[in-house]
């Protein structure tokens, strides 16, 4: 049975796993559980990279690391997910944070964390990336499996953005580089909301969830008939290498995101 810190805020209960990558294993909001759950499931961190990484290959100047191809023929969603973070300071019952240091396998030096603010109607993220020395490119974002039915007799979620843009994908499942016209789902593709993600789930007379972030870019994911991933990231998939976000160790990434939540009927 998945144990770990348990975050409560009115009726809204929040569980993370620091030990399994600060995977978020459960969150309730009055004893409805909102995540798929099992060992894959719940939300996990995407970080120092987002998505697939082309071949698992990026480049930092002229250098070119490769990293571990596990989604072949690229490497997926970063290393964060596989580590054990350590608990931070100050922890509340409604408030924690988390980090680990970047290590082998991936190259740079560097040091992330997670802080988990849970209030009775939302729930609000922050991802750092720091550099310890040299600067590299870096990426950061969620990736979690709302349950499509909340299993209550209720129908299924609909999803509500309005993208700008829809980025092509191709049949690597990476983006182009072609920006096209949003086109209806099912989705595995990356979307660009230039004045910020803002996504809604709505369960018809139950329930909607509203995920936010100041980053322009988002995932959605509803191929599998059991959840649907709304994942805010701070760049496009393979982006270390068509979009660089150089972190360095006087400017670190750091993306938020706030996941809200309203009952309906």
């Amino acid at each position: 049975m998945t144990t770990g810190k348990k975050l409560t805020a009115g009726d809204a209960e929040l569980t993370v796993v620091p030990q399994d990558g600060c995977r978020i294993a459960s969150l309730t909001v009055g004893g409805t559980e909102l995540l798929r759950q099992g060992d894959r499931y719940g939300a996990f961190i995407m970080v120092p990279w987002c998505g697939r990484t082309e071949n698992g290959r990026f480049r930092n100047g002229g250098i070119v690391h490769q990293l571990p191809v596990d989604a072949p023929p690229h490497a997926i969603h970063g290393t964060g997910r596989h580590t054990a973070w350590h608990d931070g300071p100050d922890a509340t019952d409604s408030a924690a944070s988390y980090y680990f240091d970047l290590a082998d396998p991936w190259p740079y030096p560097g040091r992330v964390t997670q802080t988990f603010e849970l209030g009775e109607n939302e729930l609000r993220m922050t991802l750092s990336v720091e550099a310890s020395a040299d600067s590299f490119p870096a990426q950061a974002g969620w990736h979690p499996w709302f349950l499509r039915n909340l299993g209550q007799g209720g129908r299924d979620a609909e999803i509500d953005f309005s993208p700008e843009w829809q980025e092509e994908r191709g049949d690597d499942h990476l983006p182009t580089g072609k920006r096209t016209e949003p086109k209806p789902g099912p989705w595995d593709d990356c979307f660009g909301m230039p004045d910020g993600v803002d996504v809604s789930l709505t369960w018809p007379g139950e329930l909607r969830v509203r995920v936010t972030s100041p980053a322009e870019w988002v995932v959605v994911y509803d191929e599998q008939p059991e959840a649907v991933c709304v994942e805010p990231q701070s760049g496009p998939p393979n982006g270390l290498n068509t979009l660089p976000r150089l972190v360095t160790p006087i400017d670190p990434l750091e993306i938020t995101t706030v996941w809200s939540w309203e009952r309906l009927g």
